[in-house]
C-alpha cells in the first residue's frame, strides 16, 4: 500500500453488513453503501457526500444519514482542511444549524444547535462515550465530527436539547505516513505527524502535533501539543480488541469579549478586532491539559449478533486565569461596560482544576426476525462517573480598564472565594429497535432509563448537597421510502436536564433538587438523494421548561424560590442541498428559527427572543475543478447569520453579517507521488461585525469577526 506524507500550512485561528433480505429491501437500492471519495487530482468535492456516512452517535449502526429519520451532520477532516478549520468552534462555517455560543479565543469553545447552547459537561461524546468538553478538544487524531441535532434523550441521560457532538478517533487503517507543517497570520507555526501500519492481525496509528500559536489577536501568543496512539488486534476471528490513548496540552492567554457601552452597542466597524482586553503585565495564560484512554472489545457471537464492551477514562487538568473585564460600578450597571468605554477589571484565578470522567458501556446488537418482522436492535448499559475537584479561587477587583488604551492595574491573586466540588454517578439502560414494517415503511423505537446520583459541596466543606433522580426518555420515528431515492419521516422524543436550587441564603428552597426539565421535540422531514443532487428539509418544534427566581428576590428576604417558569420554544425549518455536475460541486444549508419564551409569570418576558440566537443563517460552500489545469480546484465559502439579541429584554441587538472566504487546492502527480497545495484568504472583504453576542454570567459580551487572514498548504503522498 502506498504511503503518503502531508505538508500543510493551515490557519490556526480557531478541521455487518445487512443480513436480512427484508431489511436490505427497506434500506437498500444501494443507498446504504458509502460513496468513495474520488482521487483528489481528478476532482474536489465540498462535502465528501457526508449524507452517505453513518452518524454512529445516533446508535443505529451503519445506517447512512440519508436514510435515517433524524438530522445530523458528519464533518470529515478533509472538509476541515479544505476550509482551513483547525478548531471545533469554526465548524459553524459549515452548517447553518450550528452557531457560536461564547467562543472566546484561547478558551474552550461552546456551540449552539437549533438555538440551544450545548452543555460542555453533558452534550459531548468521544467514540460514543461521554466526555467533559470544558477543555480544548484536539482535532489532529480525529477522523470526523458528528453533530446530531435535536433532543438527544435517546443518546444521553442528561443533555441540553440542541443535540450532541461526537468526536470519532482515527483508528488503524493500513499504511499511513503523513507529516503536517503549518503557517498562518500572524506567524502561527505548526507541525504534525500521522503514522500507521498493519501487520497481519495487528494495526497501529500514531498522531503527534505541536503548534506555536500567534493569531492576529493582540497578546495571545501560546502553544499546544498532542500525542496519541491507537492500536487494534484481531485476537481471534470473532474478537477485535481496540485501545487508544491521547495526551494534549494548550497554553495560551484567553481573549475576553467587548460589551455594550452604556445604552448602545458599539460600532463594530470602529472597533479593532485584534484588541485583547486581557493585556495586564501580570496576566497568565490559560493552561488546559488532558489525558484520555479507552479500550474496546467487540465479540461476534454469531452471524447476526455482536457484543461490545467499551471503557474510557478522561482526566483534565486546568489553570484558568485572566485579567477579566466585567461590569461598570461607576454607573452601577453590572451587565455591561461603562458609557465611556471603561470597565471594572478583576484578577481571576482558579488553578489546579481537575475533572475526571469514567465510562463503561456494554452493548448487545444484532438482527433478527420476530413476529414476521425484521429487527435491527441494540440493548446497552452505560455506567459513568464524573468528578470535579477545585481549589479556592481569586476574583478580586483591581481597578478600571479602558477599551483602546492599556491602563495598568496592580495584581491581586489572593484566594478570596470558595469553589464547588462535584460528583455524579449515572446508570443508563437503553433499548433501540429498527423494525421493518413493510418494504417501504420502518419504525424506529428507542427507550433510555437513567438513574443519577449527584453530590456537591464547597471547597471548605460548606453547603453540601446530595440528591438522586430517575427518569425515562423515549424516542419514536416512522420513515417511509418515497421511490428509490427519497424518504419521508416523522419523529418525537424527549430529553432531560437536572438542577438544584442555588444554595444562597435568600432562596427558600436552597439546595433542594428541582424537578427534572423534560424537553420534547417533534420533527418532520424529507430526504432525497441521487447521483447528482442531494437535498433535505426538516421542520422541528422543541419545547424546554426554563428556571426563574420567583418571589421577593431583590428585597433581601428569604422568600425567593427557584422554580420552573414557563418554557423556551424553538420552532424552525432547516434545509440542505448538494449539487454535483461536471466540474461544479455546490453545497448549501439554511435555517429559519423562531425562538421565544412562553408561559412565564412575568408577561413582559413572553414572546421575547433569547440572546445570541440568530433568527436565520445561511452557509454555502462551492468547488470548481478547472478543466484546463487538472487537479486545480477553486473553493468558496459564504457564511451569513442574522441579527442577534444582546440583552434579555431585547432592547439591544447586533446586525446580521456576511463573510466570504476563498481558497484553492492544486493536486499534482510527481511520479507515483501526489502533492496537494492549498492556499486561502479568510474574510476576503475584511468585514467588520459582531460575530456573536453571548449573555453569560449575567453579563453581555460581544465578539468580533476575525480580520482578513491568509493560509497556505502543501500535501504530499509518498
Amino acid at each position: 500500500m502506498a504511503t503518503h506524507t502531508t505538508f500543510q500550512f493551515r490557519r490556526r485561528m480557531r478541521p455487518h453488513r445487512l443480513a436480512l433480505a427484508t431489511l436490505a429491501a427497506c434500506l437498500g437500492s444501494g443507498l446504504t453503501a458509502p460513496v468513495c471519495a474520488q482521487d483528489a487530482v481528478q476532482t474536489v468535492t465540498i462535502s465528501g457526500r457526508n449524507s452517505a456516512n453513518a452518524a454512529s452517535v445516533a446508535g443505529f449502526g451503519d445506517i447512512p444519514v440519508s436514510r435515517s429519520p433524524f438530522s445530523a451532520s458528519v464533518i470529515t477532516t478533509r472538509q476541515l482542511a479544505d476550509a482551513g478549520i483547525g478548531g471545533l468552534a469554526d465548524i459553524t462555517r459549515l452548517d447553518a444549524g450550528i452557531t457560536d455560543a461564547y467562543n472566546a479565543p484561547g478558551y474552550w469553545g461552546q456551540l449552539a444547535v437549533r438555538g440551544f447552547t450545548l452543555e460542555n459537561r453533558s452534550n459531548y461524546r468521544r467514540d460514543g462515550l461521554p466526555i467533559n468538553a470544558e477543555t480544548v478538544l484536539p482535532q489532529a487524531n480525529k477522523q470526523s465530527l458528528e453533530v446530531l441535532k435535536g433532543t438527544s434523550g435517546l443518546q444521553a441521560g442528561v443533555s441540553s436539547p440542541g443535540g450532541l457532538v461526537n468526536l470519532v478517533v482515527k483508528r488503524p487503517t493500513g499504511t499511513v505516513r503523513q507529516l503536517t507543517l503549518g503557517w498562518a497570520d500572524d506567524a502561527s507555526l505548526g507541525a504534525a505527524i500521522d503514522l500507521g501500519d498493519r501487520s497481519g492481525a495487528f494495526g497501529w496509528r500514531l498522531n503527534a502535533a505541536y503548534d506555536h500559536l500567534q493569531p492576529p489577536t493582540d497578546a495571545s501568543r501560546g502553544h499546544s501539543r498532542l500525542l496519541a496512539l491507537a492500536v487494534d488486534a484481531q485476537v481471534t476471528p470473532g474478537l477485535l480488541v481496540e485501545a487508544e490513548i491521547e495526551s494534549s496540552r494548550q497554553v495560551q492567554p484567553s481573549t475576553p469579549g467587548f460589551s455594550v457601552l452604556g445604552d448602545r452597542v458599539p460600532d463594530a466597524g470602529a472597533s479593532d478586532p485584534r484588541t485583547n482586553l486581557n493585556q495586564q503585565p501580570w496576566r497568565l495564560p490559560v493552561v488546559m491539559a488532558g489525558r484520555t484512554g479507552s479500550l474496546r472489545l467487540t465479540q461476534t457471537l454469531g452471524k447476526d449478533l455482536q457484543l461490545s464492551l467499551h471503557a474510557m477514562r478522561q482526566r483534565l487538568d486546568s489553570d484558568d486565569r485572566i485579567a477579566f473585564p466585567s461590569g461598570c460600578s461607576a454607573e452601577e450597571r453590572f451587565d455591561r461596560y461603562c458609557s465611556d468605554g471603561t470597565f471594572d477589571l478583576y484578577d481571576f484565578r482558579s488553578e489546579g482544576e481537575r475533572r475526571t470522567t469514567d465510562a463503561l458501556d456494554v452493548a448487545l446488537s444484532g438482527r433478527a426476525l420476530a413476529l414476521g418482522l425484521a429487527h435491527q436492535f441494540t440493548a446497552g448499559l452505560l455506567f459513568s462517573r464524573h468528578e470535579a475537584r477545585f481549589n479556592r479561587q481569586a476574583f478580586n477587583y483591581v481597578g478600571t480598564g479602558r477599551i483602546g488604551a492599556l491602563v495598568v492595574t496592580p495584581a491581586d491573586p489572593s484566594l478570596t472565594d470558595e469553589n464547588t466540588d462535584r460528583d455524579e454517578k449515572s446508570t443508563e439502560l437503553r433499548l433501540q429497535d429498527l423494525v421493518v414494517l413493510t418494504p417501504e415503511m420502518s419504525a424506529w423505537i428507542g427507550l433510555r432509563h437513567s438513574r443519577l446520583d449527584r453530590r456537591s459541596e464547597r471547597t471548605d466543606g460548606s453547603r453540601p448537597i446530595a440528591y438522586e433522580q430517575s427518569f425515562t426518555t423515549p424516542w419514536l420515528a416512522l420513515s417511509h421510502a418515497v421511490g428509490p431515492n427519497g424518504m419521508a419521516y416523522a419523529s418525537w422524543g424527549r430529553g432531560v436536564e437536572t438542577e438544584v436550587a442555588p444554595n444562597r441564603s435568600r432562596y427558600a428552597n436552597a439546595g433542594e433538587a428541582l424537578p427534572a426539565l423534560q424537553s420534547r421535540q417533534i420533527e418532520f422531514g424529507y430526504k432525497h438523494r441521487t447521483a447528482l443532487l442531494d437535498w433535505t428539509v426538516a421542520a422541528f418544534d422543541i419545547r424546554r421548561p426554563t428556571w426563574s427566581d420567583l418571589g421577593p428576590c431583590d428585597s433581601g428576604a428569604d422568600g425567593c424560590v427557584r422554580a420552573i417558569d414557563g418554557s423556551a420554544r424553538h420552532r424552525g425549518i432547516e434545509a440542505e442541498v448538494e449539487w454535483r455536475a461536471g466540474a461544479w460541486n455546490l453545497r448549501g444549508s439554511a435555517m429559519a428559527l423562531k425562538a421565544r419564551r412562553e408561559g412565564a409569570a412575568d408577561a413582559a418576558i413572553n414572546g421575547l427572543r433569547p440572546t445570541n440566537v440568530p433568527a436565520s443563517s445561511l452557509k454555502v460552500q462551492a468547488a470548481y475543478n478547472v478543466a484546463y489545469v487538472p487537479g486545480l480546484a477553486l473553493l468558496g465559502f459564504v457564511t451569513h447569520e442574522g441579527r442577534r439579541m444582546v440583552l434579555p429584554d431585547n432592547s439591544l441587538d447586533t446586525p446580521g453579517w456576511t463573510r466570504l472566504d476563498l481558497a484553492l487546492r492544486y493536486a499534482q502527480r510527481l511520479g507515483s507521488r501526489q502533492v496537494v497545495w492549498r492556499a486561502g484568504i479568510d474574510n476576503v472583504a475584511n468585514a467588520r461585525a459582531w460575530k456573536e453576542a453571548p449573555f453569560q454570567f449575567g453579563h453581555a459580551y460581544l465578539y468580533p469577526l476575525q480580520p482578513r487572514s491568509l493560509h497556505v498548504s502543501a500535501q504530499m503522498d509518498l
